[in-house]
């Protein structure tokens, strides 16, 4: 008997690569959907010979979505972007691009899809980027309505644009600032609230939804263990880089202001939509199902963080702990 194929659109992203590797560890056959799939060949190793295969598609075309799903067993849509440039804009790519993946699948029969959209999804958000997500989870239940959608809060991992981001401001700057609307010292003036989560437990979870009997037409919020505001985030980033940064609450004004210049960046570091987003915060209701309706267990962000952030530390921190170990 044949292996199962699932197509992953956006397998070479951060939490793609590990889906892949996932269902490759699990004797899956992988066909990884992408628009350059030559960027996407480091994952080749992932399984054995012929185990992961490549195709060239893009969300935002027809035909080649419905090429990419063609005798699947399971779709798994990770495509997303965090702003917007020329024509790849959030209704497009989280709207039009998922409600294409999702008619594609109903189209060929696939009886499992999982859409990756993101914690806070709200119709009702002062963000595009969040509403937009709204917007493609129900354009996928109209399309499919048997479909599984996943809502992850912000991912961390070793190479995560979170925690990393961080470190690497860390390793240069004297200040490590976070933004909020209350006194920074007082009650509550810690900033924004994020309850990370592993992104090998996103990956897992990915793997249960369509192995799992029954996993369908459900929407699932997928956080982390604890909840951290801005602080001590930025406090933990101190501890594993072993920097002594001085940690500096700025009024979300000075965020909004400096969003608007550094939006021009080729890679923007924040946009005035990222900030709105940010004031939210990106904590789970407790109104959904998570992590543990899958029989998984959330992973600590101290258990893991260390392990990749320990690159930022000074020089000379490194060679005394080497040492240290030696004795």
């Amino acid at each position: 008997m044949a292996a199962k194929l699932v197509t992953v659109f956006g397998g070479s992203g951060f939490i793609g690569r590990h889906v892949v590797r996932h269902f490759a560890a699990a004797g899956w056959r992988v066909r990884v959907a992408e628009r350059d799939t030559r960027k996407a060949q480091f994952l080749k190793p992932a399984g054995d010979l012929g185990q992961v295969s490549f195709i060239p598609a893009s969300v935002m075309d027809d035909r080649s979505v419905a090429a990419a799903v063609v005798g699947a067993d399971a779709v798994v849509n990770l495509v997303g972007i965090l702003y917007q440039r020329g024509h790849r804009r959030f209704e497009a790519i989280h709207v039009e691009g998922a409600a294409r993946v999702a008619k594609a699948a109903a189209a060929a029969g696939v009886t499992h899809l999982v859409h990756i959209s993101a914690l806070g999804a709200s119709s009702t958000s002062p963000s595009q980027y969040a509403r937009s997500k709204a917007a493609g989870e129900a354009a996928v239940q109209d399309a499919l309505p048997m479909a599984v959608i996943l809502r992850p809060s912000v991912v961390f991992g070793p190479d995560d644009g979170f925690f990393n981001l961080f470190g690497a401001l860390a390793a240069w700057s004297p200040v490590l600032p976070f933004f909020t609307d209350v006194v920074p010292h007082a009650n509550g003036g810690g900033g924004p609230r994020f309850q990370p989560v592993y992104v090998s437990d996103v990956a897992a979870a990915v793997f249960c939804a369509v192995t799992q009997l029954g996993r369908c037409a459900e929407v699932y919020e997928l956080a982390g263990p604890r909840v951290y505001d801005m602080r001590e985030i930025m406090q933990i980033v101190n501890r594993e880089t072993m920097r002594r940064r001085w940690i500096c609450g700025i009024p979300f004004f000075i965020a909004t202001l400096k969003s608007f210049v550094l939006q021009f960046l080729p890679k923007p570091l924040l946009t005035p939509d990222q900030v709105k987003l940010l004031k939210q915060g990106n904590v789970a209701s407790g109104q959904l199902p998570g992590l543990e309706a899958f029989g998984l267990t959330a992973t600590a962000v101290e258990g893991v963080v260390g392990g990749y952030l320990k690159r930022f530390r000074p020089l000379q921190q490194n060679k005394r702990l080497r040492f240290a170990g030696r004795n």
